[in-house]
C-alpha cells in the first residue's frame, strides 16, 4: 500500500473491472441460486474489501450477505456492499470468521460448504475438518492436494479440472459450469 503513489481509486477499480474482470461460467447463478434458496453464500478471500464493493456495486455478481477479505482497500460503505464484511489478514483468519458467521448465523458447521482451489485455503480446509464441515477442492491446485495430504485432510469432492499434478489449462477452466454445483449442494443440504 506504502508503494502506491495514492490509494485506488473507484474510478481507477472500476477501469481494472472493465479491462480484467473474469468468472468462471456458471459462478453468478450458481451465487444467485443459493441466495434463492436461503443458503447463505459468503465469499471469503484474500482479495481485497474494495474489489469486492465494486464487484457488487457494478453487478458483476449478485451481492452476497456475508464477505470475508483483506481490508488494505476499502472505499467508504454502499448500498451494494455485502450486510457483513468481516476482515481477512492472513488465510487461517478464513476458518476463523467463517466460524464467526456460522455462530452469528446459528449454522452447525456439518451443515457448511468449504470450496476452494490453493493452498492458501489449506488452514480453512483444515478448520473445516476439524469442524464437520464438507470440503469441496475446485480446480485443485498441487499447492491444496500437498497441504491436504500433509494435514491429513479429504477433500470431500473434487470439482472441475485436477491440478494435482501441477498441469495447468486456464482454457478449458472457462468450460467448467459452477451450476453443476448445485446438484451437489442440494444432496448436501438434504442429507
Amino acid at each position: 500500500k506504502e508503494l502506491l503513489p495514492a490509494p485506488l481509486s473507484m474510478g481507477q477499480m472500476d477501469a481494472y473491472l472493465d479491462a480484467s474482470f473474469a468468472v468462471y461460467a456458471g459462478v453468478p447463478d450458481l451465487v444467485q441460486w443459493c441466495l434463492d434458496n436461503r443458503i447463505l453464500f459468503m465469499i471469503n478471500s484474500t482479495g481485497m474489501i474494495g474489489y469486492f464493493q465494486r464487484v457488487f456495486a457494478r453487478k458483476l455478481l449478485p451481492r452476497v450477505p456475508v464477505l470475508s477479505a483483506h481490508p488494505m482497500l476499502r472505499y467508504p460503505q454502499c448500498d451494494t456492499d455485502p450486510a457483513e464484511i468481516y476482515e481477512l489478514f492472513e488465510t487461517r483468519d478464513k476458518g476463523r470468521n467463517t466460524e464467526a458467521v456460522a455462530k452469528a448465523e446459528a449454522i452447525s458447521a456439518d451443515k457448511i460448504i468449504l470450496i476452494g482451489d490453493s493452498g492458501g485455503d489449506g488452514p480453512h480446509f483444515k478448520w473445516g475438518a476439524t469442524a464437520g464441515a464438507f470440503l469441496v477442492g475446485s480446480m485443485t491446485k498441487a499447492s491444496l492436494d500437498n497441504y491436504c495430504r500433509e494435514q491429513d485432510l479429504t477433500i470431500n469432492y473434487r470439482f472441475g479440472l485436477d491440478y494435482s499434478r501441477g498441469e495447468k489449462d486456464p482454457e478449458k477452466e472457462m468450460d467448467v459450469d459452477f451450476r453443476d454445483l448445485v446438484t451437489i449442494i442440494e444432496e448436501f443440504v438434504h442429507r
